[in-house]
């Protein structure tokens, strides 16, 4: 039985969340699967991602081929990283110790990137949010300022018009 792990489409039209799935190869899209491995949502910026790693590792040293997109979502959350390092392991290439240290210094530095992302975003964010504040703010003085000549004019017209009859 050739085992897939890839998404399988839930959520309302026009706002897709997928279930991270292993799969029989022969199953539907979205019918029966073996292992529910997580979950991926694309509607949030970053996309939310949550991951059994352990879980997706067992399943691709079993034998399980991901699909593309499950395979760079894998691959992003470290999962295909520690599967080649327990590779190493098995062939004597390096300790357990070792691998594990070089995985947690991957997660550190692909924490602190996506932290760094999610700050670039809300600053920009709020820099968008000011420029429309001042771009709002200008147009409602231009729209005073031409209103108010109009006033005046009205004002100085029934002034002259006031002093003429007297």
């Amino acid at each position: 039985m050739p085992v897939k792990i890839r998404l399988q489409r839930h959520g309302k039209k026009g706002k897709p969340y997928y279930w991270i799935v292993a799969a029989d190869a022969r199953a539907k899209r979205d019918g029966k699967y073996l292992e529910k491995l997580g979950a991926y949502n694309p509607n949030t910026n970053p996309a939310t991602i949550d991951l059994n790693i352990d879980g997706a590792v067992q399943w691709l040293q079993n034998g399980a081929q991901p699909t593309d997109t499950a395979k760079a979502i894998l691959s992003y959350k470290g999962v295909m990283l520690k599967n080649h390092l327990a590779g190493g392991v098995r062939k004597g290439a390096l300790t357990e110790e070792q691998a594990e240290a070089k995985f947690t210094a991957w997660l550190e530095e692909k924490a602190n990137k996506v932290e760094a992302k999610k700050e670039g975003l809300s600053k920009a964010e709020a820099d968008a949010k000011t420029k429309a504040f001042e771009a709002e703010k200008a147009a409602n003085e231009a729209r005073i300022a031409a209103a108010a000549p109009a006033v005046e004019e009205v004002v100085a017209e029934d002034a002259e018009a006031s002093n003429e009859e007297e």
